[in-house]
């Protein structure tokens, strides 16, 4: 997977608090294109307000975002991952890369819900991320190799540092992020 973000179809799923200010910070450093980029949302009086702002489009269908997305950034709250994810499961494909925001919600969940051997990488950004001065710390799922983390470091980079980890130490970050 090469590293020009900006050719490189996204969708954010869950632009609520976390996954809005990634996919502002994405969008403001260039690193993303605003047309090759969309975003999902709960409901539809948001998804028209979040389009306005941020000029990307933003809808409520996350099976219909996801269908030819590069990158897939799964940033709804850790209770209804598992929901989005059966959701999406028949639009996603071998080619995709899904990197999860979800605090506490191991790779393995989102792979084992997947019908073919998924690139996965677990991002745990902190709040300070919201000001751009966050520290991100970042693992690999099984089907993920150092091109996909290298990719995500690049994307988190945009509000902060990054760390690379082990998804053992995955969780006592999660605590320490709060």
């Amino acid at each position: 997977m090469e590293h020009d973000l900006r050719e490189k179809r996204v969708a954010v799923l869950g632009a609520g608090k976390m996954g809005g200010i990634l996919l502002q910070a994405l969008l403001n450093s260039g690193l993303l294109s605003a047309a090759l980029t969309c975003a999902t949302v709960q409901h539809e009086e948001r998804a028209k307000a979040l389009s306005a702002k941020l000029k990307v489009s933003v809808g409520t269908d996350n099976a219909a975002a996801v269908k030819g997305a590069d990158i897939i950034l799964i940033a709804v709250k850790p209770q209804v991952v598992q929901e989005v994810m059966n959701e999406i499961r028949e639009q996603i494909t071998p080619n995709q890369l899904i990197i999860s925001v979800a605090a506490s919600v191991p790779t393995s969940l989102i792979e084992n819900t997947l019908r073919e051997n998924i690139a996965v990488v677990r991002a745990m950004p902190n709040t300070p991320c919201s000001l751009g001065s966050g520290m991100t710390a970042v693992c690999k799922g099984k089907y993920a190799d150092a091109g996909h983390v290298a990719m995500t470091c690049r994307m988190f980079d945009v509000v902060g540092r990054t760390v690379v980890l082990d998804e053992k130490h995955m969780d006592a970050v999660t605590g320490l992020s709060a």
